[in-house]
């Protein structure tokens, strides 16, 4: 029992650094839509693609590395799909809400990221990679 509470921290701390990588990906892409490209127009988009390039990123490296899962590619990323099909929406009001009340876009999207860390790890571990997690090569590897 002792063990697997130091496989499910050691999972947690793999989550929580590639969450920060994946956030430092947003908030540099962020900036450069937002504050170059876009130069403070289309907030909205700079966000949707920060995000989605996060997203990518997040997914690629804790399937592999945090969970471990040898599941179906496609299907799991249909799941994190599903799940930003909710988050994204939801995220992109309160971005646009807060904002449009005089709040900081960059307070505003560490909030959301903050959320979409909480969210998204809890949805992986007991949606995603469930029933696969520790199935790949390299959870093999360390049996």
């Amino acid at each position: 029992m002792e063990a697997e509470k130091k496989k499910e921290l050691l999972r947690s701390v793999k989550f929580l650094l590639f969450s920060i990588s994946a956030g430092v990906i947003q908030i540099v892409s962020f900036t450069l839509l937002n504050e170059v490209i876009f130069k403070g127009e289309l907030y909205w988009l700079s966000y949707l693609v920060a995000l989605v390039l996060s997203v990518i990123w997040n997914f690629t490296l804790n399937r592999r590395y945090t969970f471990k899962s040898a599941n179906n590619v496609p299907k799991a990323m249909l799941l994190v799909a599903l799940f930003y099909v909710v988050f994204t929406p939801a995220s992109t009001f309160l971005e646009d809400y807060l904002t449009g009340l005089g709040w900081n876009e960059y307070l505003v999207t560490v909030i959301n990221m903050f959320l979409n860390f909480v969210l998204e790890f809890l949805y992986d571990r007991f949606v995603v990679f469930r029933d696969s997690i520790d199935t790949n090569d390299i959870a093999k590897k360390d049996k």
